[in-house]
Formats: structure tokens, C-alpha cells, sequence
């Protein structure tokens, strides 16, 4: 096989890690943003705090995503179905994030935290993802 010949197994693996990578990225992303507008800290110096704070919505997402088809070879380079399947996995996995996240902490999670969870982490999954199915749609 020469180096420009890949496999198809080799291609879906460095999907998947691709948008692994990136989808951990934006929950990281998400909790900075959430920690820095609460005045907490959310630079690179408190890299293991933020990460604490997305890690009940990245256990939720893993968790999810995948089972709601969000990593399949056919949404990868098609924009719209990776935003419909980004939609419904995050729409799935955001309960279980929530869940998570209120047994963790023992506390309950008010209505309109779940409301900016939701929305924020849903438009920051959409274009980064959304992102990647155009590049990949480009590429072929």
C-alpha cells in the first residue's frame, strides 16, 4: 500500500478522533465561558478547574453522541445531517450532563441554567461541527 493510499478504517478513526478532539474542545470551550461570566477563574491557569466544569456535559456527550449517530462516516462531510445529528445528540445528551452535574455538586440545577446550557453548548457544538462537515465536504 503506498502512503497516499489509506484505508478506510485508518480515515474513520481520524474522523472520529478529529471530532472528538474538537467536541472537547467546545465543552471546554462552554465551561470557560461559563466560569469567567460567574467571575471564576477560566484562564489556562485553571485549565483542570474548567475542565471539572465540562466534565459531567462531556461524560453526557460520549456518552450519547455517538449511540445518536453523531460520529457516522455518512454525516461527516454533509453539513446538514451532521447539524440534525449534532441537535438531536446534544438535545440527548444535555439531561444526563445535567444529571451528572446536580449529583456531583448535590445541588439542584435551576431552570434557567439548564435553558443557557443548553443553548450555549448547542450553538458552539453547531459551529465547530458544522464547520468540520463543510471542510470535509470540500475535501471530498
Amino acid at each position: 500500500m503506498s502512503l497516499h493510499t489509506r484505508s478506510p478504517a485508518l480515515l474513520a478513526g481520524r474522523r472520529v478522533a478529529w471530532l472528538a478532539t474538537g467536541d472537547a474542545l467546545a465543552l471546554l470551550v462552554f465551561a470557560a465561558i461559563g466560569r469567567a461570566s460567574h467571575g471564576e477563574d477560566a484562564g489556562l491557569g485553571a485549565l483542570v478547574q474548567v475542565a471539572e466544569t465540562a466534565a459531567p456535559f462531556a461524560i453526557g456527550w460520549f456518552a450519547v453522541a455517538p449511540l445518536a449517530g453523531a460520529f457516522r462516516p455518512d454525516v461527516a462531510g454533509a453539513p446538514r445531517r451532521m447539524l440534525l445529528r449534532t441537535a438531536l445528540a446534544w438535545l440527548l445528551a444535555w439531561p444526563v450532563g445535567l444529571g451528572l452535574r446536580a449529583l456531583i455538586r448535590q445541588t439542584a440545577i435551576p431552570v434557567s441554567f439548564a435553558l443557557v446550557t443548553f443553548g450555549t453548548v448547542l450553538a458552539i457544538m453547531m459551529i465547530w461541527r458544522g464547520a468540520y462537515a463543510l471542510l470535509a465536504a470540500r475535501r471530498g
